[in-house]
């Protein structure tokens, strides 16, 4: 597919002014592509949302996809319904706008291959991958860099848009608790309720809004509960999932309830699938840097939380990731649990 002349010339995987050179593929294409990462997550959803809506305000045409629904917690954010699910996307588009993904694999959506990519990522384990690069390692969340291009552009702030901005700090920094809430975070989170957000109904939809399956699935890992000094871990096997009719985003938010233990610095949530693989979700208090161990074994994320997925049995992954985090925990010196 031919690319606007504009967009043609973006070709280097890292630029003086990322942002620029965003706006510069914006405003000289007409219709593109916005995703993220599978199983999309609050940031992800909120995101996705809040630059379909910049484009729009642009005069530009958006289609919203990603391979797995929108979780039902991040259903009530403004024109959730606008994103479609799809295992394969099909053009023309001017470009395709990736947001924190550190790869296409990571969106499960085939066809992406074919068209300019802008990769948009705050993940500690971001890189350079794509025909477009911006990342921010200091980031709060992948939304606040969609609040910068929205500023840059110079275009209205409004209150869906806030509060699908609003929702994607408040989740990727797990309630101004993980290590990338600062000053500015607050800021940030000032300047969307001034915008329009209401910060009590998004926090609510979010946080108590639970489907009776998770409370139920809950009830299954917090049976399999284990502490050992400063980390904590549970699980749940592929026939709790069908027992307690879960399905995967009730999964979301489990692992903090092992990190929420007194004592603890890191935590790990595994979950057994279908075809017996594991996922992982492993978080930590700060001290201990999740995404360095989940990067070592093929995943990603952030310092404070982050995910991997690792070959069954359940037994097996479980002696693995321990391992790992053993050494995490030992290299902070003496402690009590």
């Amino acid at each position: 597919m031919e690319q606007p002349r504009a967009i043609a010339a973006v070709t280097s995987a890292a630029t003086a002014d990322p942002v620029e050179a965003i706006l510069q593929v914006l405003r000289s294409g007409e219709r593109f592509l916005v995703c993220s990462h599978s199983r999309p997550d609050g940031d992800a959803v909120g995101s996705i949302l809040a630059m379909g809506m910049l484009l729009q305000q642009m005069g530009k045409r958006a289609d919203l996809v990603t391979a797995d629904r929108v979780p039902v917690i991040y259903r009530s954010l403004p024109q959730a319904g606008s994103i479609h699910t799809a295992l394969r996307v099909h053009g023309p588009y001017d470009a395709a706008i990736l947001l924190e993904c550190d790869g296409l694999g990571r969106t499960r959506l085939r066809g992406l291959d074919e068209f300019f990519i802008i990769n948009i990522d705050h993940h500690a384990s971001g890189r350079p991958w794509a025909n477009l690069n911006w990342i921010d390692r200091e980031a709060s969340s992948v939304g606040e860099l969609v609040y910068r291009l929205v500023k840059a552009a110079e275009v209205t702030v409004t209150p869906e848009m806030a509060s699908c901005l609003y929702a994607t700090v408040l989740t990727d920094t797990g309630g101004f608790c993980y290590g990338s809430t600062r000053a500015s975070t607050f800021a940030l989170a000032r300047d969307l309720v001034e915008a329009g957000a209401n910060p009590i109904r998004i926090a609510q939809d979010v946080y108590f809004s639970a489907a009776t399956s998770k409370m139920l699935l809950l009830g299954a890992a917090l049976g399999n509960l284990h502490r050992e000094g400063r980390l904590a871990w549970l699980w749940v096997t592929h026939d709790d999932m069908v027992r307690t009719c879960a399905s995967e985003e009730d999964c979301e938010g489990i692992v903090n309830y092992a990190l929420s233990i007194a004592g603890i610095e890191a935590a790990a949530f595994l979950r057994e699938l279908p075809e017996r693989r594991i996922r992982l979700s492993l978080r930590s208090k700060g001290k201990v840097n999740v995404a360095a161990i989940a990067e070592r074994l093929g995943g990603g994320g952030h310092e404070n939380a982050a995910g991997c997925t690792l070959e069954g049995p359940l037994s097996r992954a479980l002696e693995e990731i321990l391992a790992q985090l053993r050494l995490g925990v030992a290299a902070l010196g003496p402690g009590t649990g």
